[in-house]
């Protein structure tokens, strides 16, 4: 019999990179290992601390994600998550610190290649680089490389639909890319 564990998020370390400057558009990037925000946040909240401050709460597009909770815990306390459809870039996450403000990081799926998560972290950081959004940035590389494994896209207004109250729980529409 083979035994497995899960790792707590004390063992993950997040795949992250932040801008040396901010004022841009985005702050950094952060590739997670799943779209599991209840296992993926504590990691990164945990290692931005000493970095950003103290993050409180964290704002996404529930269009890439499965399920987004409300809460999760991080130690001995408790992060607030909230979702925003129409106002935030579906591959961006809001943090906000306690004393730091609003920080913005692409989100890099977790299906996508080292390579390309090498490329759009970089991007995503360069103080010199164009303004770009994250769905901007997803863009570019797709089409400047063509290795990102699985391509998100928005939901359409029925998928939308579904899962504002809808019957079925697919909440990630996924095209195939060919490299």
């Amino acid at each position: 019999m083979t035994g497995t564990t899960t790792p707590t998020h004390a063992t993950l370390t997040p795949r992250f990179a932040l801008s040396p400057t901010g004022g841009g558009l985005l702050d950094g990037a952060w590739w997670p290992r799943s779209r599991d925000l209840t296992a993926e946040l504590p990691a990164l909240a945990d290692v931005l601390a000493p970095l950003w401050g103290r993050v409180t709460r964290v704002a996404v597009n529930p269009m890439l994600w499965p399920v987004v909770p409300r809460k999760v815990t991080v130690g001995d306390r408790v992060l607030k998550i909230g979702w925003f459809t129409p106002d935030l870039d579906p591959h961006t996450m809001l943090l906000l610190s306690l004393g730091n403000g609003r920080r913005d990081l692409l989100v890099i799926p977790p299906e996508t290649s080292e390579a390309s998560a090498a490329r759009l972290m970089a991007a995503a950081c360069d103080p010199d680089g164009p303004p770009l959004t994250a769905t901007d940035l997803m863009a570019a590389e797709i089409t400047g490389h063509g290795d990102v494994a699985v391509v998100d896209r928005p939901q359409s207004a029925e998928e939308a639909w579904e899962y504002e109250g809808g019957a079925t729980s697919t909440h990630t529409v996924r095209l195939a890319v060919s490299r």
